[in-house]
């Protein structure tokens, strides 16, 4: 029962933070804003920090479970794979998690302690996992770690895009226009086949988070 309060206080503070950014939210304004008392969050997550920690904790989870539907397709093709990814991401019903990732993303660089552990796994596990991916449909290993390293450095770059500017089409289109023809995540073929097919220079290119 227990375990079942604070899971449900851990999904009403992400979805408060989703939609107005953590900021210098304090546990009484958190708690305030989801009509719970600021001893109930100490009691269940023991401070600041380690309430930041258990969101970071979950956002993974719900990345992990991200991965796992990509993977549920084994048969899908790479452009299956890219362009179901994208759809995922690119979805303006999930662009408020989208921003509180980037957010914590932002924090955890800074060295926020309750954000930090978030870079054990936000970009090493996901090139793991597509790498995993990409292998099992055809892509020699060397070139899969590649190929998935670009693919979600674009991913993110482009959705890092589509938040600040709203433009849907622009960010889709965008790769095609960066002098990588293969790569447009609106028609499936966000990942070229290897890294043979970088351009020479990367000077059209900017960096993902």
């Amino acid at each position: 029962m227990e375990g079942n309060a604070r899971a449900a206080l851990l999904e009403s503070v992400i979805e408060h933070l989703a939609e107005h950014g953590l900021g210098g939210a304090t546990l009484r304004s958190i708690a305030s804003a989801i009509g719970t008392s600021h001893r109930m969050l100490i009691y269940h997550f023991g401070s600041r920090d380690g309430l930041l920690l258990a969101i970071v904790r979950r956002v993974e989870e719900q990345q992990r479970a991200a991965m796992a539907e990509l993977a549920a397709d084994p048969g899908g093709s790479t452009a299956d794979l890219a362009r179901r990814m994208w759809e995922r991401v690119a979805d303006p019903r999930v662009q408020p998690h989208a921003r509180l990732f980037f957010e914590l993303y932002g924090r955890a660089l800074q060295g926020d302690p309750g954000a930090a552990p978030m870079l054990e796994w936000v970009v090493p596990t996901w090139v793991d996992e597509l790498t995993a991916l990409l292998v099992d449909r055809g892509l020699p290993a060397d070139e899969a770690r590649a190929t998935a390293r670009l693919g979600l450095a674009t991913v993110r770059g482009l959705l890092l895009d589509l938040l600040a500017t709203g433009d849907r089409a622009g960010a889709a289109a965008a790769p095609a226009r960066g002098g990588h023809p293969a790569a447009h995540p609106a028609n499936g073929e966000l990942w070229p086949a290897g890294p043979r097919h970088l351009p020479d220079s990367t000077s059209n290119w900017e960096e993902a988070p």
